[in-house]
């Protein structure tokens, strides 16, 4: 898979993303980290920040699409 269809997903969960950054890490299309900054995540704890992240891509992760995923957020003001 390539990182267009998982960077679709965050800009529609978290329209307000000040820095939203998807990387194929191995290079196979299974392993991604994924960087979100947003308005929207400000207050929240680090798990329901992360929570909202699986959420916006439970479709690739069930389906097996996303084997790995490393996950870097941050509330921005």
């Amino acid at each position: 898979m390539s990182t267009q269809p998982l960077r679709d997903l965050l800009e529609q969960a978290f329209p307000d993303a000040t820095e939203l950054d998807v990387v194929d890490r191995t290079g196979g299309g299974d392993h991604f980290q994924v960087v979100v900054t947003s308005p929207s995540l400000a207050g929240l704890s680090l798990v329901e920040q992360h929570r909202r992240v699986y959420e916006a891509l439970s479709a690739p992760l069930a389906d097996g699409t996303i084997h790995e995923l490393r996950i870097k957020t941050k509330g921005a003001a």
